[in-house]
Protein backbone atom coordinates (compact mmCIF):
# COMPACT_ATOMS: atom_id res chain seq x y z
CA UNK A 1 0.00 0.00 0.00
CA UNK A 2 1.31 3.31 -0.63
CA UNK A 3 2.49 5.47 1.96
CA UNK A 4 0.94 8.95 2.27
CA UNK A 5 3.00 11.85 1.57
CA UNK A 6 3.24 15.31 2.86
CA UNK A 7 2.17 17.96 0.69
CA UNK A 8 0.44 20.91 0.98
CA UNK A 9 -3.44 20.47 1.30
CA UNK A 10 -5.75 21.16 -1.92
CA UNK A 11 -9.09 21.50 -0.63
CA UNK A 12 -9.18 22.69 3.00
CA UNK A 13 -8.18 25.90 3.83
CA UNK A 14 -5.28 25.42 6.43
CA UNK A 15 -5.61 26.54 10.08
CA UNK A 16 -2.72 28.12 11.26
CA UNK A 17 -1.31 29.04 14.95
CA UNK A 18 2.19 29.70 16.25
CA UNK A 19 4.51 32.16 14.34
CA UNK A 20 3.10 31.48 10.82
CA UNK A 21 0.08 33.01 12.02
CA UNK A 22 1.15 36.09 13.12
CA UNK A 23 2.76 36.50 9.95
CA UNK A 24 6.27 35.74 11.15
CA UNK A 25 8.27 33.82 9.54
CA UNK A 26 9.55 30.66 10.42
CA UNK A 27 13.68 30.25 10.04
CA UNK A 28 14.61 27.68 6.93
CA UNK A 29 16.56 24.64 8.42
CA UNK A 30 20.07 24.77 9.17
CA UNK A 31 22.63 21.64 8.27
CA UNK A 32 22.87 20.53 11.46
CA UNK A 33 18.95 19.16 11.07
CA UNK A 34 18.17 15.76 10.80
CA UNK A 35 18.55 13.87 7.11
CA UNK A 36 14.99 14.65 5.46
CA UNK A 37 13.03 11.99 4.01
CA UNK A 38 12.19 13.44 0.50
CA UNK A 39 11.90 11.20 -2.62
CA UNK A 40 16.00 12.28 -3.12
CA UNK A 41 17.51 11.72 0.24
CA UNK A 42 17.22 8.56 2.16
CA UNK A 43 19.70 8.45 4.63
CA UNK A 44 20.89 5.00 6.73
CA UNK A 45 19.16 6.24 9.83
CA UNK A 46 16.11 7.15 7.98
CA UNK A 47 15.54 3.10 6.62
CA UNK A 48 16.44 1.67 10.31
CA UNK A 49 13.65 3.93 11.32
CA UNK A 50 11.24 3.02 8.67
CA UNK A 51 12.03 -0.67 8.51
CA UNK A 52 12.08 -0.75 12.85
CA UNK A 53 8.09 0.41 12.80
CA UNK A 54 5.23 -1.71 13.00
CA UNK A 55 4.85 -1.97 9.19
CA UNK A 56 8.54 -2.67 8.49
CA UNK A 57 9.04 -6.39 8.80
CA UNK A 58 6.49 -6.80 6.26
CA UNK A 59 7.90 -3.73 3.82
CA UNK A 60 11.82 -5.18 4.26
CA UNK A 61 9.90 -8.62 3.45
CA UNK A 62 8.77 -7.64 0.19
CA UNK A 63 12.43 -5.96 -0.71
CA UNK A 64 14.03 -9.68 0.26
CA UNK A 65 11.98 -11.18 -2.31
CA UNK A 66 12.29 -8.62 -4.84
CA UNK A 67 15.67 -9.38 -4.62
CA UNK A 68 15.01 -13.32 -4.75
CA UNK A 69 12.95 -12.50 -8.00
CA UNK A 70 15.68 -10.12 -9.30
CA UNK A 71 18.65 -13.10 -8.75
CA UNK A 72 16.09 -15.48 -10.77
CA UNK A 73 16.21 -12.54 -13.57
CA UNK A 74 19.84 -12.26 -13.80
CA UNK A 75 20.13 -15.75 -14.12
CA UNK A 76 18.36 -16.36 -16.89
CA UNK A 77 19.53 -13.39 -18.25
CA UNK A 78 23.53 -14.98 -18.25
CA UNK A 79 21.86 -17.88 -19.56
CA UNK A 80 20.63 -16.19 -22.41
CA UNK A 81 23.70 -14.61 -23.20
CA UNK A 82 25.76 -17.92 -22.84
CA UNK A 83 23.41 -19.30 -25.19
CA UNK A 84 23.69 -16.09 -27.95
CA UNK A 85 27.91 -16.14 -27.28
CA UNK A 86 28.37 -19.88 -27.85
CA UNK A 87 28.49 -21.85 -30.60
CA UNK A 88 27.01 -24.99 -28.73
CA UNK A 89 24.30 -25.16 -32.05
CA UNK A 90 20.28 -25.36 -32.43
CA UNK A 91 19.41 -28.61 -30.59
CA UNK A 92 22.14 -28.33 -28.01
CA UNK A 93 21.54 -24.19 -27.00
CA UNK A 94 17.71 -25.68 -27.08
CA UNK A 95 18.74 -28.20 -24.36
CA UNK A 96 20.64 -25.93 -21.93
CA UNK A 97 17.64 -23.65 -22.61
CA UNK A 98 15.30 -25.64 -21.60
CA UNK A 99 17.60 -27.18 -17.97
CA UNK A 100 18.17 -23.53 -17.59
CA UNK A 101 14.95 -22.17 -17.40
CA UNK A 102 14.07 -25.15 -15.10
CA UNK A 103 16.83 -24.31 -12.79
CA UNK A 104 15.63 -20.29 -12.85
CA UNK A 105 12.21 -21.75 -11.55
CA UNK A 106 13.13 -24.21 -9.32
CA UNK A 107 16.02 -21.80 -7.81
CA UNK A 108 13.02 -19.01 -7.09
CA UNK A 109 10.52 -21.07 -5.69
CA UNK A 110 13.33 -22.97 -3.78
CA UNK A 111 14.50 -19.63 -2.07
CA UNK A 112 11.05 -18.29 -0.91
CA UNK A 113 10.38 -21.26 0.68
CA UNK A 114 13.51 -21.69 2.51
CA UNK A 115 13.26 -17.95 3.60
CA UNK A 116 10.14 -19.00 5.05
CA UNK A 117 11.28 -22.04 6.73
CA UNK A 118 14.08 -19.47 8.03
CA UNK A 119 11.40 -17.52 9.54
CA UNK A 120 9.86 -20.20 11.08
CA UNK A 121 6.63 -19.57 8.75
CA UNK A 122 6.62 -22.81 6.98
CA UNK A 123 8.18 -26.49 6.80
CA UNK A 124 11.57 -27.49 5.28
CA UNK A 125 11.70 -27.87 2.09
CA UNK A 126 13.24 -31.03 1.40
CA UNK A 127 11.36 -31.98 -1.66
CA UNK A 128 12.32 -28.98 -3.34
CA UNK A 129 16.33 -29.14 -2.40
CA UNK A 130 16.49 -32.63 -3.95
CA UNK A 131 14.85 -31.48 -7.14
CA UNK A 132 16.96 -28.24 -7.18
CA UNK A 133 20.00 -30.33 -6.56
CA UNK A 134 18.86 -33.05 -9.18
CA UNK A 135 18.52 -30.29 -11.94
CA UNK A 136 21.79 -28.55 -10.97
CA UNK A 137 23.62 -32.10 -11.67
CA UNK A 138 21.45 -32.38 -14.91
CA UNK A 139 22.37 -28.54 -15.95
CA UNK A 140 26.06 -29.16 -15.28
CA UNK A 141 26.34 -32.48 -16.69
CA UNK A 142 24.54 -30.98 -20.05
CA UNK A 143 27.39 -28.80 -20.09
CA UNK A 144 30.39 -31.61 -19.24
CA UNK A 145 28.35 -33.70 -21.98
CA UNK A 146 28.80 -30.72 -24.58
CA UNK A 147 32.75 -30.42 -24.26
CA UNK A 148 33.44 -34.00 -24.79
CA UNK A 149 31.64 -34.18 -27.82
CA UNK A 150 33.20 -31.12 -28.83
CA UNK A 151 29.92 -28.84 -29.41
CA UNK A 152 31.41 -25.62 -26.91
CA UNK A 153 34.89 -24.85 -26.02
CA UNK A 154 36.54 -25.17 -22.57
CA UNK A 155 36.29 -21.43 -22.17
CA UNK A 156 32.22 -21.55 -22.84
CA UNK A 157 32.18 -25.00 -20.20
CA UNK A 158 34.48 -22.81 -17.35
CA UNK A 159 31.64 -19.59 -17.72
CA UNK A 160 28.56 -21.90 -17.62
CA UNK A 161 29.94 -23.94 -14.61
CA UNK A 162 30.85 -20.85 -12.59
CA UNK A 163 27.64 -18.74 -13.01
CA UNK A 164 25.31 -22.62 -12.76
CA UNK A 165 27.15 -22.92 -9.40
CA UNK A 166 27.17 -19.23 -8.06
CA UNK A 167 23.62 -19.38 -8.50
CA UNK A 168 23.12 -22.75 -7.11
CA UNK A 169 24.62 -22.13 -3.82
CA UNK A 170 22.39 -19.61 -2.01
CA UNK A 171 19.05 -21.27 -1.51
CA UNK A 172 20.25 -24.92 0.15
CA UNK A 173 22.67 -22.63 2.49
CA UNK A 174 18.85 -21.27 3.54
CA UNK A 175 17.22 -24.10 3.25
CA UNK A 176 19.02 -26.56 5.24
CA UNK A 177 20.69 -26.48 8.92
CA UNK A 178 24.19 -24.60 8.71
CA UNK A 179 26.17 -27.75 8.47
CA UNK A 180 24.16 -29.84 6.17
CA UNK A 181 23.63 -26.66 3.84
CA UNK A 182 27.97 -26.64 4.13
CA UNK A 183 28.22 -30.22 3.09
CA UNK A 184 25.60 -29.88 0.30
CA UNK A 185 26.65 -26.43 -0.93
CA UNK A 186 29.91 -27.76 -1.18
CA UNK A 187 29.44 -31.39 -2.70
CA UNK A 188 27.69 -30.72 -6.09
CA UNK A 189 30.57 -28.07 -7.27
CA UNK A 190 33.27 -30.72 -6.24
CA UNK A 191 31.63 -32.80 -8.04
CA UNK A 192 31.09 -31.08 -11.28
CA UNK A 193 34.48 -29.99 -11.27
CA UNK A 194 35.75 -33.45 -11.31
CA UNK A 195 33.02 -33.85 -13.97
CA UNK A 196 34.35 -31.12 -16.20
CA UNK A 197 38.12 -32.50 -15.80
CA UNK A 198 36.86 -36.00 -16.81
CA UNK A 199 35.51 -33.99 -19.75
CA UNK A 200 38.49 -32.11 -20.58
CA UNK A 201 38.46 -29.29 -18.78
CA UNK A 202 42.04 -28.55 -18.04
CA UNK A 203 45.18 -25.99 -17.85
CA UNK A 204 44.58 -21.87 -17.37
CA UNK A 205 40.44 -22.56 -17.92
CA UNK A 206 40.17 -25.14 -15.08
CA UNK A 207 42.45 -22.92 -12.72
CA UNK A 208 39.93 -20.37 -13.44
CA UNK A 209 36.63 -22.49 -12.80
CA UNK A 210 38.30 -23.21 -9.57
CA UNK A 211 38.85 -19.86 -8.42
CA UNK A 212 35.56 -18.39 -9.60
CA UNK A 213 33.79 -21.88 -7.41
CA UNK A 214 36.20 -20.65 -4.14
CA UNK A 215 35.20 -16.94 -4.88
CA UNK A 216 31.37 -17.12 -5.84
CA UNK A 217 30.09 -20.37 -4.02
CA UNK A 218 30.80 -19.14 -0.59
CA UNK A 219 30.16 -15.53 -1.42
CA UNK A 220 26.49 -16.61 -2.57
CA UNK A 221 25.60 -19.04 0.39
CA UNK A 222 27.06 -16.36 3.02
CA UNK A 223 25.09 -13.98 1.26
CA UNK A 224 21.87 -16.05 0.98
CA UNK A 225 22.05 -16.77 4.79
CA UNK A 226 22.77 -13.36 6.09
CA UNK A 227 19.80 -12.03 4.27
CA UNK A 228 17.44 -14.13 5.82
CA UNK A 229 18.94 -13.34 9.18
CA UNK A 230 18.77 -9.46 8.57
CA UNK A 231 14.81 -10.14 7.68
CA UNK A 232 14.49 -12.10 11.29
CA UNK A 233 16.68 -9.08 13.07
CA UNK A 234 14.01 -7.09 11.47
CA UNK A 235 10.75 -8.70 12.43
CA UNK A 236 12.53 -9.38 16.25
CA UNK A 237 13.12 -5.46 16.58
CA UNK A 238 9.67 -4.42 15.17
CA UNK A 239 8.34 -7.09 18.10
CA UNK A 240 10.55 -5.64 20.61
CA UNK A 241 9.22 -2.27 19.55
CA UNK A 242 5.75 -3.23 19.98
CA UNK A 243 6.56 -4.49 23.22
CA UNK A 244 7.75 -1.63 24.73
CA UNK A 245 4.66 0.35 23.71
CA UNK A 246 2.58 -2.32 25.20
CA UNK A 247 4.91 -1.84 28.17
CA UNK A 248 4.68 2.32 27.89
CA UNK A 249 0.51 1.43 28.11
CA UNK A 250 0.89 -0.34 30.58
CA UNK A 251 2.93 1.44 33.13
CA UNK A 252 0.99 4.11 32.71
CA UNK A 253 -2.50 2.59 33.31
CA UNK A 254 -0.61 1.53 37.16
CA UNK A 255 0.60 4.31 37.98
CA UNK A 256 -2.56 5.86 36.66
CA UNK A 257 -4.82 3.46 39.08
CA UNK A 258 -2.17 4.10 41.99
CA UNK A 259 -2.51 7.78 42.04
CA UNK A 260 -6.75 7.34 41.56
CA UNK A 261 -6.33 4.98 44.91
CA UNK A 262 -3.56 6.93 46.31
CA UNK A 263 -6.27 10.16 45.85
CA UNK A 264 -9.16 8.77 46.26
CA UNK A 265 -9.04 5.92 48.75
CA UNK A 266 -8.26 8.31 51.97
CA UNK A 267 -10.82 11.20 50.81
CA UNK A 268 -13.71 8.82 50.08
CA UNK A 269 -13.36 6.76 53.66
CA UNK A 270 -13.29 10.17 55.66
CA UNK A 271 -16.16 11.16 53.16
CA UNK A 272 -17.95 7.94 54.15
CA UNK A 273 -17.30 8.09 57.74
CA UNK A 274 -18.23 12.03 58.08
CA UNK A 275 -21.41 11.44 56.23
CA UNK A 276 -21.98 8.39 58.89
CA UNK A 277 -21.51 10.68 61.71
CA UNK A 278 -23.48 13.66 60.03
CA UNK A 279 -26.34 11.21 59.56
CA UNK A 280 -26.38 9.74 63.22
CA UNK A 281 -26.19 13.95 64.40
CA UNK A 282 -29.11 14.83 62.61
CA UNK A 283 -31.02 11.77 64.03
CA UNK A 284 -30.47 12.97 67.54
CA UNK A 285 -30.84 16.48 66.55
CA UNK A 286 -27.82 18.03 66.80
CA UNK A 287 -25.96 21.50 64.92
CA UNK A 288 -22.91 19.57 64.45
CA UNK A 289 -24.21 17.52 61.67
CA UNK A 290 -24.16 20.75 59.74
CA UNK A 291 -20.37 21.00 60.56
CA UNK A 292 -20.02 17.88 59.57
CA UNK A 293 -21.48 17.87 56.23
CA UNK A 294 -19.26 21.04 55.35
CA UNK A 295 -16.58 18.81 55.91
CA UNK A 296 -17.74 16.22 53.82
CA UNK A 297 -18.21 19.03 51.13
CA UNK A 298 -14.88 21.12 51.88
CA UNK A 299 -13.07 17.17 51.18
CA UNK A 300 -15.24 16.50 48.58
CA UNK A 301 -14.00 19.79 46.50
CA UNK A 302 -10.42 18.84 47.91
CA UNK A 303 -11.16 15.45 45.99
CA UNK A 304 -12.16 17.29 43.00
CA UNK A 305 -8.70 19.47 43.18
CA UNK A 306 -7.01 16.63 43.26
CA UNK A 307 -8.33 14.32 40.91
CA UNK A 308 -7.82 17.25 37.84
CA UNK A 309 -4.10 17.42 39.13
CA UNK A 310 -4.32 13.46 38.93
CA UNK A 311 -5.58 14.03 35.37
CA UNK A 312 -3.19 16.74 34.05
CA UNK A 313 -0.47 14.21 34.53
CA UNK A 314 -1.75 11.37 33.32
CA UNK A 315 -2.87 13.44 30.15
CA UNK A 316 0.88 13.78 28.70
CA UNK A 317 0.22 11.67 25.87
CA UNK A 318 3.59 9.86 24.33
CA UNK A 319 3.39 9.56 20.90
CA UNK A 320 4.89 5.84 20.47
CA UNK A 321 2.24 4.71 22.92
CA UNK A 322 -0.69 6.37 20.93
CA UNK A 323 0.48 5.17 17.86
CA UNK A 324 0.44 1.62 19.47
CA UNK A 325 -2.64 2.48 20.96
CA UNK A 326 -4.37 4.01 17.65
CA UNK A 327 -3.35 0.70 15.80
CA UNK A 328 -4.46 -1.71 18.45
CA UNK A 329 -8.38 -0.04 18.80
CA UNK A 330 -8.78 0.76 14.83
CA UNK A 331 -7.55 -2.80 14.22
CA UNK A 332 -9.89 -4.03 16.54
CA UNK A 333 -12.96 -2.14 14.73
CA UNK A 334 -11.81 -3.67 11.56
CA UNK A 335 -10.12 -0.82 10.27
CA UNK A 336 -6.47 -1.76 8.46
CA UNK A 337 -4.45 0.42 10.26
CA UNK A 338 -0.79 1.09 8.76
CA UNK A 339 2.33 2.77 10.98
CA UNK A 340 5.63 4.68 9.82
CA UNK A 341 7.12 5.66 12.75
CA UNK A 342 9.88 7.43 11.38
CA UNK A 343 11.94 10.08 13.48
CA UNK A 344 9.23 9.68 16.52
CA UNK A 345 11.61 7.66 18.61
CA UNK A 346 13.95 10.87 18.58
CA UNK A 347 11.40 13.54 19.19
CA UNK A 348 11.25 15.18 22.71
CA UNK A 349 8.51 14.66 24.84
CA UNK A 350 6.94 18.31 24.23
CA UNK A 351 6.82 17.37 20.80
CA UNK A 352 5.68 13.94 21.27
CA UNK A 353 3.27 14.85 23.47
CA UNK A 354 1.38 17.38 20.95
CA UNK A 355 1.58 14.79 17.98
CA UNK A 356 0.65 12.04 20.75
CA UNK A 357 -2.92 14.28 21.22
CA UNK A 358 -3.32 14.80 17.02
CA UNK A 359 -3.03 10.79 16.58
CA UNK A 360 -5.44 9.96 20.07
CA UNK A 361 -7.75 13.06 18.39
CA UNK A 362 -7.53 11.42 14.77
CA UNK A 363 -8.10 8.13 15.83
CA UNK A 364 -11.45 9.06 17.93
CA UNK A 365 -12.73 11.26 14.96
CA UNK A 366 -11.92 7.67 12.84
CA UNK A 367 -14.39 6.32 15.15
CA UNK A 368 -17.19 8.51 15.12
CA UNK A 369 -17.21 10.02 11.88
CA UNK A 370 -15.81 7.12 9.15
CA UNK A 371 -18.98 5.17 8.60
CA UNK A 372 -17.88 2.43 6.33
CA UNK A 373 -14.30 3.23 7.21
CA UNK A 374 -11.65 -0.04 6.36
CA UNK A 375 -8.29 1.62 6.11
CA UNK A 376 -6.22 4.11 7.91
CA UNK A 377 -2.24 5.30 7.30
CA UNK A 378 -0.40 7.29 9.88
CA UNK A 379 3.14 8.49 8.99
CA UNK A 380 5.83 10.30 11.04
CA UNK A 381 8.54 11.92 8.90
CA UNK A 382 10.80 15.30 8.33
CA UNK A 383 9.63 16.80 5.29
CA UNK A 384 12.16 18.63 2.99
CA UNK A 385 10.94 22.13 4.15
CA UNK A 386 12.32 21.55 7.92
CA UNK A 387 9.36 20.75 9.66
CA UNK A 388 8.45 17.54 11.64
CA UNK A 389 4.98 16.03 10.57
CA UNK A 390 2.96 13.79 10.64
CA UNK A 391 -0.01 12.62 8.36
CA UNK A 392 -3.16 10.41 9.47
CA UNK A 393 -5.08 9.44 6.64
CA UNK A 394 -8.30 7.13 6.19
CA UNK A 395 -11.46 6.50 3.98
CA UNK A 396 -14.72 6.08 4.67
CA UNK A 397 -15.38 9.97 5.66
CA UNK A 398 -18.35 11.94 4.56
CA UNK A 399 -18.41 14.33 1.38
CA UNK A 400 -19.65 17.26 3.72
CA UNK A 401 -17.65 18.63 6.56
CA UNK A 402 -19.24 17.85 9.85
CA UNK A 403 -20.45 20.78 12.42
CA UNK A 404 -20.51 20.04 16.25
CA UNK A 405 -19.54 21.69 19.06
CA UNK A 406 -16.69 19.12 20.18
CA UNK A 407 -13.34 20.55 21.41
CA UNK A 408 -11.21 18.60 19.77
CA UNK A 409 -9.93 20.58 16.89
CA UNK A 410 -9.81 23.78 18.77
CA UNK A 411 -7.81 21.69 21.80
CA UNK A 412 -5.25 20.09 19.04
CA UNK A 413 -4.40 24.00 17.79
CA UNK A 414 -3.91 25.06 21.01
CA UNK A 415 -1.41 22.08 21.89
CA UNK A 416 0.14 22.59 19.17
CA UNK A 417 0.37 26.65 19.19
CA UNK A 418 2.91 25.56 22.24
CA UNK A 419 5.11 24.56 19.84
CA UNK A 420 5.03 25.92 16.81
CA UNK A 421 2.86 23.89 15.23
CA UNK A 422 0.16 23.90 12.40
CA UNK A 423 -2.98 22.13 11.52
CA UNK A 424 -4.49 21.09 8.08
CA UNK A 425 -7.08 19.17 7.39
CA UNK A 426 -7.92 17.99 3.86
CA UNK A 427 -10.86 16.17 1.68
CA UNK A 428 -10.53 14.03 -0.84
CA UNK A 429 -12.85 12.54 -3.66
CA UNK A 430 -13.65 8.82 -2.50
CA UNK A 431 -14.29 9.86 1.01
CA UNK A 432 -10.39 10.15 1.80
CA UNK A 433 -9.68 12.46 5.03
CA UNK A 434 -6.00 13.80 5.59
CA UNK A 435 -5.33 15.71 8.86
CA UNK A 436 -1.58 16.77 8.97
CA UNK A 437 -0.16 18.35 11.89
CA UNK A 438 3.60 19.99 11.49
CA UNK A 439 6.38 21.72 13.99
CA UNK A 440 9.50 23.11 12.91
CA UNK A 441 12.40 21.05 13.74
CA UNK A 442 13.89 24.53 15.77
CA UNK A 443 10.88 23.65 18.33
CA UNK A 444 11.94 19.74 18.25
CA UNK A 445 15.74 20.16 18.93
Amino acid sequence: MAEPEVMEPVVAEPVMTGPEAAGAEVPEPEASRPAVTGPGSMSVETWVERLGGPDGPERYRRYTLGTLAFFAAAEAALWAFWIKTSDAGTLASALVATVGATHVGVQLLLSRAALRRYLGAGPRPVGLVALYVAVTVAMAAVGCALLAAGRIGERDLASYLIWLMMFYAGPPMLALPRRAGVALVGAVPTAALGAAVASGLSGELLGLAVGGFLLMVPFMATAMRVTGWSVRLIEELAKARATQARLAVAEERLRFGRDLHDVLGRNLAVVALKSELAVQLARRGREEAVAQMEEVQHIAQESQREIRAVVRGYRTADLLAELAGARSVLEAAGIDCRIENGPAARLPVPTQAALGWVVREGTTNMLRHAQGGSRCEVSVRATVSGWVALVMENDGAGTAPRHGTGSGLPGLRERLAEVDGTLTTERRPGGIFRLTARIPWETAE
